[in-house]
């Protein structure tokens, strides 16, 4: 038996956000001790093949499908709880002790619940959130009324159907006005997307049209939510039943607010770790991190932004992220290592964490 912990490091797959997975995947390969684990990169497809990647640094540079690959998969199966080769000419990589998944996917079928499913059908560990938290934490609309019910400050919103806006632009646009006083600003938002994508910043009612075209592309539900005049506030979790929450880190957006662009690839952005915060509202924010990732039942990891109101210093809860980023310029790795935390430590915890919480997952009969 293969003494190593073999990890399969997921990456890709067929969101928007694919591209942003490779980088957030090139780093945890790098910072996976190789004395302690067997790492397996498996890559998806935009089209969702999974492939078994012979060259990973060519998969996390130029595509997964540039890089070749045998086709592999795994079936939702508890007694057959490990890859299969789907091709004869597939290497075997023979039996190991432990198994853990490590799914770097972010947005839609990785970190929405659906890869998390199948991970459960198959009964084998994985890193992060489980089904609840990630399907709840990447729609938007059903997170806030979560997060109203334990207690946190949301800003105002609405959630809209595609639907009806095909069938009524003018009426859905009649609403939005009504519902926000008239009052300019808003943002327009799929409900389940992450990293900024399809997010428009509306000024004047004739432009909710472009930012409607914009945000029904990707889902067919979508957020309005009023502009809040904030500094921008984020801190990571980590842990189980019993998470922890870093110290609280501030994004100094180069663009108009912080999109897609701003968080990958521009230098325009800054970021401020710790955040220039007195200590009882950089407490404040630790905690209420905690309070928005348990009423999700959050377990791994999860990154926890926030709205600090200029003026009044009013905390609003945005959002949970439960696979953010781990690029070379991302808040999550960041925030953890101004903690205390490395990155190779990092990981090393959220392996152990996804043993824990398979082990305990284990311990529910199953029949009476």
């Amino acid at each position: 038996m293969n003494a190593k912990t073999r990890v399969y490091l997921i990456f890709g797959g067929r969101s928007t956000e694919h591209e942003v997975s490779l980088m957030s995947a090139r780093n945890v390969l790098q910072a996976l001790d190789r004395n302690k684990y067997e790492v397996v990169p498996i890559g998806i497809t935009k089209e969702g093949r999974w492939l078994l990647t012979g060259d990973p640094l060519k998969a996390l540079t130029e595509g997964v499908t540039a890089a070749g690959g045998q086709p592999v998969g795994l079936l939702g199966d508890p007694t057959q709880a490990d890859l299969l080769a789907l091709a004869e000419s597939a290497p075997a990589l023979g039996p190991a002790d432990q198994v853990v998944f490590f799914p770097v996917l972010h947005g839609a079928y990785g970190e929405d619940g659906t890869i998390q499913g199948l991970l459960e059908m198959a009964n084998v560990p994985y890193v992060g959130c489980g089904v609840l938290a990630s399907s709840v934490g990447m729609d938007k609309g059903v997170a806030k009324a979560l997060f109203q019910q334990a207690g946190l400050t949301v800003a105002p919103y609405k959630v809209y159907l595609r639907r009806d806006w095909e069938r009524d632009p003018a009426a859905v646009k009649a609403d939005v006005e009504a519902t926000f006083a008239g009052e300019f600003p808003v943002f327009v938002k799929p409900a389940n997307l992450g990293s900024s994508v399809g997010i428009t910043k509306v000024k004047r009612p004739e432009d909710l049209d472009r930012a409607f075209a914009e945000a029904v592309r990707f889902d067919r539900r979508i957020l309005v939510e009023k502009g809040i005049d904030a500094r921008e506030i984020e801190v990571a979790v980590l842990g189980n039943d019993d998470p922890i929450a870093s110290i609280a880190g501030e994004i100094l957006p180069g663009a108009e607010f912080y999109d897609y662009n701003d968080k990958y690839f521009s230098d325009r952005s800054q970021v401020r770790i710790p955040a220039d915060l007195p200590d009882d509202l950089m407490q404040e924010f630790r905690r209420q991190a905690v309070v928005a990732f348990k009423a999700i039942d959050g377990s791994g990891m999860a990154r926890v932004d926030f709205f600090l109101e200029r003026g009044t210093n009013r905390i609003y809860i945005n959002e949970v992220n439960t696979i953010p980023g781990f690029t070379r310029i991302s808040m999550y790795p960041k925030l953890w290592e101004a903690s205390g935390i490395s990155y190779s430590e990092l990981c090393d915890r959220l392996i152990q964490l996804a043993l824990e919480r398979h082990a305990d997952k284990n311990r529910n009969a199953t029949s009476v």
